[in-house]
């Protein structure tokens, strides 16, 4: 997706090409079969589900052929990771390399640990003691996350910011997008985020099990990869996308 001259425009293809992903499953597919893909358009042409899709169907509000409408389809189901991993952009990472964007992008810190030896921000640290156990299934409305952890108006600011950072370092994902619910008990309103740790999601012993191998291991796995998938993408692409560590 772009902006020319103050109009947003997306990069897809026709619905009747034959590389067009027509449907959520079939994104499901394509997605672990490379891997990990960006939800939209980056340095790297074609690597992402923008560029596979048919344009006119975005932002339609059709979960049969809207993108839009898939990534919280994808969430809900569990069976792939979807947060902010590139450059605090949306993207979808498949269970089988999750473990290796978790080690690279964590250095191997679970969060208490990247607290004690100061890599961690007081902010982070307020929204994170919210997941006491980072294995349990906790979960939060993104409003909810927002108050419980003491931001807001005249109150601790920059929440946007830090939970973009905490899906970078992989210590948060969205598990879902539902309607929040009002005192009566109805819901209401347009859906947003639910925020779960990796591990209340797929497990502790999976999530942390690369991290026996060196963070910079990890990291050329996931290069590599991209080389082999997408192969005119370029060194700084690829640096990009693949991202700091903690």
């Amino acid at each position: 997706m772009g902006n020319e001259n103050g109009t947003w425009i997306m990069y897809g293809v026709d619905w009747d090409d034959p590389e067009c992903i027509h449907t959520v499953d079939e994104a499901m597919e394509y997605i672990e079969g490379v891997g990990f893909l960006p939800l939209f358009r980056n340095e790297i042409p074609g690597f992402s589900l923008e560029e596979r899709t048919a344009p006119e169907y975005w932002w339609s509000g059709d979960p049969n052929r809207d993108p839009w409408e898939w990534r919280e389809i994808i969430a809900r189901r569990g069976e792939l990771a979807y947060g902010k991993f590139f450059e605090k952009k949306a993207g979808f990472i498949s269970r089988e390399w999750l473990p290796y964007f978790v080690n690279h992008r964590r250095d191997g810190y679970d969060f208490d640990a990247l607290w004690e030896d100061g890599k961690a921000s007081a902010r982070q640290k307020k929204i994170m003691d919210l997941y006491a156990d980072e294995r349990a299934e906790q979960e939060y409305f993104s409003n909810e996350l927002k108050k419980k952890a003491g931001f807001g108006k005249d109150r601790e600011k920059g929440f946007d910011g830090t939970i973009a950072a905490l899906q970078m370092q992989m210590y948060l994902c969205m598990s879902d997008f539902r309607q929040r619910i009002n005192k009566k008990g109805e819901p209401y309103g347009w859906p947003v985020a639910v925020y779960k740790t990796p591990e209340g999601m797929w497990g502790y012993e999976h999530v942390t099990s690369a991290y026996g191998e060196d963070p910079v291991v990890s990291a050329e796995r996931i290069a590599e990869h991209i080389r082999d998938v997408y192969p005119i993408a370029t060194a700084e692409q690829i640096k990009k996308v693949i991202g700091k560590r903690s």
